[in-house]
């Protein structure tokens, strides 16, 4: 047999066994609930999604910490603040629309606005009036858009990492590159090797080392939830990446920014944009921590909100 075809031959081997060990069809969000909604989980019917979320924590507290994660991401990123803030703090976690166990809008909607509007009424039907905002990445930006447009119900505002300037990345992960890229964003969604997803988690650390396969396991299985996949896609094409920053300066209430030094995605310089823009606000960097330092050291960077949230 001609060289050329025994190669031809090894290739189309090759491709079959990647394209078989690679294939994950969409998962029904019923298959994915007994593990990724133990208690204390909810599902709230809001603006025609079914919300996962979590609300915990005393119920007088008059500024409840509505903690919103970052892409692709889901509410379990912010546990380990929870477990320490819900000791004395009504705290309120959610899957946002298009991750987690939430999923996307039915009509593919994945407009910035869209979510801003879900989450007002998500806060309606909670009977929260005024609360503590935090976000992380995609989730700070939703923060302070919201804190723009309804100044009267954030008391606080926390921005962890967060989106809204031009990025300037050093370092995208590579699940995030191919959502973007519209011919392999096809693919993605019949196909998604577990180690694509590790190596995109531990792009956004500032040590890798920290990553385990239990961490693998929720983004991957939670990435499986039938529609997020392609729900991804169209939020890289509806959303645009910068916001109207020029409204943060009129922003009234004091604000936290807590930062990875070791952020590549968003690096650093972004934070001291916020900084500088806020009337009232305090920057803190973590020169160790990556994009998602709340995940990553959740006691040193919680410790640093508790400080906040103790100022007058």
């Amino acid at each position: 047999m001609p060289m050329k075809k025994v190669l031809g031959l090894v290739l189309l081997l090759a491709l079959v066994v990647f394209v078989a060990r690679a294939w994950e069809p969409d998962r029904p969000v019923e298959a994915l609930t007994a593990r990724w909604a133990q208690p204390p989980s909810q599902f709230l019917e809001v603006d025609g999604l079914r919300v996962h979320l979590r609300d915990v924590g005393p119920r007088d507290d008059p500024a409840p910490l509505v903690l919103l994660h970052g892409t692709s991401a889901s509410l379990h990123t912010w546990q380990g603040w929870v477990s320490r803030l819900e000791q004395h703090h009504r705290v309120i976690t959610l899957d946002l629309p298009g991750f987690g166990l939430t999923g996307p809008f039915p009509d593919g909607d994945a407009r910035l606005e869209r979510t801003l509007h879900l989450l007002a009424a998500l806060l309606g039907k909670l009977q929260v009036s005024r609360c503590v905002l935090a976000g992380n990445s995609y989730g700070g930006r939703l923060a302070w858009e919201y804190a723009a447009l309804h100044p009267e119900q954030v008391s606080r505002l926390v921005l962890v990492d967060a989106g809204g300037y031009p990025r300037n990345s050093t370092s995208v992960p590579l699940g995030f590159r191919i959502a973007q890229t519209p011919g392999l964003r096809v693919l993605a969604e019949v196909l998604l090797p577990r180690g694509l997803i590790e190596r995109s988690v531990k792009n956004v650390y500032g040590d890798p080392g920290k990553v385990t396969p239990e961490l693998v396991d929720r983004y991957f299985e939670l990435t499986l939830r039938a529609g997020n996949r392609a729900a991804l896609g169209r939020r890289m094409d509806q959303v645009p990446a910068e916001g109207d920053v020029a409204t943060l300066k009129r922003l009234p209430m004091p604000a936290l920014i807590l930062w990875g030094g070791q952020d590549r995605l968003i690096p650093p310089d972004n934070g001291r944009r916020f900084d500088e823009d806020l009337p009232r606000s305090r920057l803190v960097m973590f020169d160790a921590l990556g994009h998602v330092p709340h995940e990553e050291d959740p006691a040193a960077t919680v410790a640093e909100l508790e400080k906040f949230l103790a100022e007058e």
